[in-house]
């Protein structure tokens, strides 16, 4: 691993993106759960009004991980950075790269004013939480996750 760069994501990483958005489906044992199309997906971060952003960890030139957000307004603590998903390639975790997305995207909140940055971990997911604590990441146990679908 000579070369490994972080930058913002580009309207030609899209295919990639989503071949790892279902290694992540994969992972969390859902991938029947991915219908976004290719087209909805790509419009949606590079479209005329983007509603998400990304930040893609390369290796040797070779998208290896991503991290993807948007902004969520809290009426208690502003905007805040919605981290809806971070993911590194089985072969390539523990090597770092997930620090350096980590990372960059608290560079990220400070850089735009955000009050903070909230996600979910699965909580069956050890490894991912026991990376979150390094940062000292609050854990809510009182809240219970609610969803519509209309798809």
């Amino acid at each position: 691993m000579e070369n490994i760069a972080v930058r913002r994501a580009v309207r030609e990483d899209c295919p990639r993106l989503l071949e790892l958005i279902l290694e992540l489906a994969e992972f969390e044992r859902a991938p029947q759960e991915v219908t976004v199309t290719p087209e909805h997906f790509e419009d949606s971060g590079f479209g005329t009004h983007p509603v998400w952003w990304a930040f893609v960890v390369t290796v040797d030139g070779h998208v290896e991980g991503f991290a993807l957000y948007y902004i969520r307004y809290s009426t208690w603590k502003g905007q805040l950075l919605y981290l809806e998903d971070i993911l590194v390639t089985r072969g390539m975790r523990g090597k770092g790269l997930g620090t350096l997305l980590f990372e960059r995207l608290l560079e990220e909140v400070k850089d735009r004013g955000f009050s903070g940055m909230v996600w979910q971990v699965l909580d069956w997911n050890e490894t991912a939480i026991n990376f979150y604590k390094k940062y000292s990441a609050g854990f809510d146990a009182g809240w219970i996750n609610c969803s519509l679908n209309f798809s």
